[in-house]
């Protein structure tokens, strides 16, 4: 295998790089879902591990098979998110799984999508060391996303998901390392 450690990254290969490595562990995450123009709100509880991928592993292999990368094309880094959700208002278990997140370039490639099982791609940035911003397009949808990492110990998510313009739901997450 060829030496993958020494390959020069982009500032922001280089920033997801430490944003994927900080974010390891278990999270419990309280979020808010908004539908909007009504303002109909859902509650979640979930417990989220994530966990670094090196690159050259076989779950980044897997992805860029899965999106139809050159197997000359590594993706730099990942990180793999479990979860299980619960309602909290309606008191029942909601959702549980996993997604693979692999970046390259300012690209992060996904497994699945929010609303969907199949692969999707996202365009990244970081408007901070500490802030991760995401843009996400498929079905004619647009989901918008900001992480942010506070400390050590705390994470802040926010998504808008839109289409044709009009913003149809907010999500705000408070996240605590447990």
């Amino acid at each position: 295998m060829k030496s993958l450690s020494k390959l020069a990254h982009t500032v922001d290969e280089s920033q997801i790089i430490e944003f994927f490595q900080e974010s390891v562990g278990q999270w419990r995450s309280q979020r808010r879902y908004y539908t909007l123009p009504d303002g109909e709100t859902k509650e979640m509880v979930s417990m989220i591990t994530i966990r670094f991928l090196e690159q050259g592993c076989d779950e980044l292999q897997e992805l860029a098979q899965i999106h139809e990368l050159a197997e000359s094309v590594f993706l730099i880094c990942g990180a793999e998110v479990t979860w299980c959700s619960t309602d909290v208002l309606k008191n029942r278990s909601e959702s549980q799984g996993s997604t693979l997140f692999g970046a390259l370039g300012n690209t992060l490639y996904r497994d699945r999508g929010f609303a969907t099982s199949k692969p999707v791609t996202a365009q990244y940035n970081f408007p901070n060391p500490k802030t991760l911003y995401l843009r996400t397009e498929y079905n004619g949808s647009v989901f918008e996303e900001e992480l942010k990492l506070i400390g050590s110990k705390y994470r802040t998510r926010q998504t808008i998901i839109s289409r044709a313009g009009e913003q149809l739901m907010i999500g705000q997450y408070i996240e605590k390392r447990i």
